[in-house]
């Protein structure tokens, strides 16, 4: 068995998957260890939550032949209405205005990751699957990893590795790199409605004073629904029955899409702003979930993990030599901390100004709301955002063949 690579990928999820697509025909000798089986993560729970991804996201995909296998699956946001319940500030959003198709896309996670998982199968990428990183070691040259693959002991060795292992990252925890955790007091009920009334490819982003409630378009007349309340009332809502629920959902949501009926069951997820103090230590960096996991409130979490993705590959690709070497890292870190910096800050401050009921501040929102909806250069800058197109993209397609 092979035990000498270039690179050793943690975590077979998205990010780490991706990873490996991209870095596909390039001449290095990858390894990918997911704790793991291929199954366990099909039927994880996560998996039914709704991805809502960008158009610069879809782009990537595309670059890596990786959308084609999903397109199918996925459901087009041609508008994006933004609204504050019990105010009258607006914004709309339209894909027409900005002489593109979509904003954006809703995907099942699951359908994307055993998709990517196929596709990573194709490669000539090492897995190992069902195996733990249970300690590594950076030296002058090389990163050492030790193993446990069920009862067998592995060591593997790589010029780089790759924790991409989400947020409960193993990779973080050996590295001990410290946490900053910004506690929102807030859980996201996730679910699926079917509305009485056809949701025309529009995704709804309603701001409470209790926090956001998101519709995104899925098939048919079907949204998925993020709705974040206290810990408290998402507990009495998980605790009611579901006409129960239902009522309130459609209080906070009102009657645009007429009459909503449930379609699938209720998951509960607490929700922080997490970020790690640094991505790189010794002969390693962290992408993804692994270094941010942020607010869903603009749906940026996954569409940011994924330009962690493409712009570390497009370094990689450009490297001819020692690819773990610390410039090179060093420079992958300090390069995306204004993404993190911009995009993390966008989140978080739409949270806290739109998870507030006092009365001078919904006021200013909402003028502010008004406002926006009639300033096309505005519009457009928040639109490029929304698009995750804010940033300049990789020509990953381009690179790496």
């Amino acid at each position: 068995m092979q035990t000498d690579f270039d690179l050793i990928i943690v975590g077979a999820g998205l990010a780490g998957n991706c990873l490996a697509l991209a870095l596909k025909d390039s001449p290095l000798k990858i390894a990918i260890v997911e704790s793991a089986s291929r199954q366990a993560l099909h039927d994880s729970t996560l998996g039914d939550r709704a991805l809502a991804l960008a158009a610069g996201t879809v782009q990537l995909l595309q670059s890596l032949d990786a959308w084609s296998g999903v397109a199918d699956k996925a459901t087009a946001i041609r508008h994006i209405h933004v609204s504050d319940q019990g105010h009258f500030g607006k914004t709309r959003l339209s894909a027409a205005e900005q002489n593109v198709e979509a904003l954006g896309y809703v995907v099942n996670a699951r359908d994307i990751e055993d998709h990517l998982a196929d596709l990573v199968m194709q490669t000539p990428a090492t897995l190992f699957y069902e195996t733990r990183v249970a300690g590594l070691m950076s030296g002058q040259n090389t990163v050492n990893v030790s193993l446990k693959q069920r009862s067998t002991s592995l060591n593997l060795s790589a010029q780089l590795l790759v924790g991409a292992d989400g947020g409960q990252s193993t990779v973080r925890k050996l590295l001990e790199i410290p946490q900053q955790i910004t506690e929102y007091g807030q859980t996201a009920l996730i679910t699926t409605v079917q509305s009485s009334l056809p949701h025309l490819n529009t995704a709804y982003e309603r701001f409470t004073a209790f926090g956001p409630l998101a519709l995104l378009p899925a098939a048919g007349k079907l949204s998925s629904v993020v709705w974040t309340r206290s810990h408290e009332q998402a507990e009495i809502l998980l605790n009611s029955d579901e006409q129960e629920f239902l009522n309130e959902l459609q209080v906070c949501f009102g009657y645009r899409l007429g009459k909503l009926k449930l379609t699938a069951p209720i998951r509960a997820f607490p929700l922080s702003l997490i970020r790690a103090d640094a991505m790189v230590s010794g002969r390693t960096v962290i992408i993804g979930n692994a270094v941010h996991q942020l607010h869903p409130v603009a749906g940026q979490g996954f569409n940011l993990g994924i330009r962690d993705v493409a712009h570390l590959a497009e370094m990689l690709i450009e490297k001819t030599d020692d690819i773990g070497n610390a410039e090179l890292l060093n420079r992958y870190a300090k390069e995306r901390q204004r993404d993190h910096d911009k995009t993390i800050g966008f989140t978080n401050s739409v949270v806290h100004i739109f998870s507030n009921a006092w009365l001078p501040l919904a006021a200013l929102r909402n003028v502010g709301l008004t406002l926006l909806d009639h300033l096309p250069a505005a519009k457009h800058l928040l639109t490029r955002q929304a698009m995750g197109l804010a940033e300049q993209l990789p020509s990953l397609g381009k690179a790496s063949r």
